[in-house]
């Protein structure tokens, strides 16, 4: 099996276009046409995972932080990014990243800490916009099916938990076969009118060449007429955070059961408000941008890492915020990729790491 073949696997469930402007997910060492030995997946890729990758005989490590993140001028092993890169290169190890892109999947690393602690009803907390795209083609009426048919497959229609979605008017086409043209109905050099089917579809930005394909090859016309459309919509599967409901219980129950599901020491949290914990909102890694979100929401917990001093403040005495761990926060994100290639390449050494990569202890 090709490293490709993997990484396929990996973008067909978080594509790397849903990654922020300033990650850097993907392949960061190694070539996608060298056959893999095995994955060792990991939360992070320092030189001690690179060398627990060797010792295994995994020539992939899979991880959810990209070891190169603002890029590298030199490369002499004068730091722990340096050190993992060069020793990667000189075990041609391949590493490959996938980040942001994956915590803007609905069912990506929020959703997994929404599923430990038993949030129902989930939903992404701040959806990513201006991702989707809206399709107006024109077809014969006797043609109609195929042409939709063609975009249902390549994508298009898809709208929450329905599929085939489209809407369709009558109207009348009219254009003029010029000189080279090879018209499907009408003469060259005449006006001609043909009763049409304007077909409307919405599809995510990504599939747009899949789409603009689908359309072409399966369009009786020579040329087909086409109009896209960037929307400002959400897309509700894709986005930062998860909310979800939880059956009520009191600040502390609430607590104790953070502490037990990510197993911690110790958790940082804003000053009690008195109130049930029935809403709660959750963002593994640094997300204390999303407080106001959360609150905004109706969230009486927010779950997250890297909260600075006076971001506490800002629960306004309404909402609790629990600071986790960054760490803790994402530990389950290495189980869930994990499964996933698990699933689709049953008989594959797929590994989960000893060493533990968290670089935050605690003196108790």
């Amino acid at each position: 099996m090709k490293i490709s073949e993997i990484i396929s696997c990996l973008e067909a469930f978080a594509p790397r276009e849903y990654q922020e402007e300033y990650d850097n997910a993907g392949l960061l060492t190694g070539s996608p046409d060298w056959e893999c030995s095995g994955v060792l997946v990991a939360l992070d890729s320092p030189e001690s995972i690179v060398k627990e990758a060797i010792q295994k005989i995994c020539n992939l490590i899979v991880a959810h932080h990209p070891i190169i993140f603002g890029g590298l001028k030199k490369l002499t092993g004068a730091n722990y990014v340096e050190q993992a890169i060069l020793t990667a290169i000189r075990n041609n190890v391949a590493i490959y990243a996938v980040h942001t892109n994956l915590d803007n999947q609905l069912h990506g690393v929020n959703g997994k800490i929404a599923e430990k602690i038993g949030l129902v009803s989930q939903k992404v907390l701040v959806p990513l916009k201006a991702t989707l795209y809206k399709l107006f083609t024109f077809s014969p009426k006797d043609h109609a099916d195929r042409v939709r048919n063609a975009l249902f497959m390549a994508g298009a229609g898809h709208i929450g938990n329905y599929t085939e979605a489209s809407f369709n008017s009558d109207g009348t086409g009219t254009f003029k076969a010029g000189p080279g043209a090879n018209p499907f109905v009408g003469l060259l050099g005449q006006r001609h009118a043909e009763e049409e089917i304007k077909i409307e579809v919405i599809f995510p930005g990504i599939l747009r060449p899949k789409i603009l394909s689908a359309l072409k090859e399966n369009h009786p016309y020579e040329e087909p007429a086409y109009d896209l459309v960037e929307l400002n919509n959400d897309q509700d599967d894709l986005g930062t955070g998860i909310i979800g409901e939880l059956e009520h219980q009191s600040e502390k129950e609430f607590l104790s059961l953070l502490k037990k599901t990510f197993n911690l020491q110790v958790i940082r949290h804003s000053p009690l408000t008195g109130r049930p914990i029935g809403k709660v909102a959750v963002c593994g890694g640094s997300g204390s941008s999303f407080i106001t979100n959360a609150l905004n929401a109706g969230a009486d917990a927010y779950i997250s890492a890297d909260i600075k001093y006076h971001h506490f403040f800002d629960g306004e005495g309404r909402m609790l915020i629990a600071d986790i761990g960054h760490f803790e926060s994402e530990q389950f994100t290495i189980d869930l990729l994990h499964d996933l290639l698990r699933q689709k390449f049953r008989n594959f050494a797929v590994l989960k790491p000893e060493t533990l990569t968290n670089p935050v202890n605690y003196y108790l």
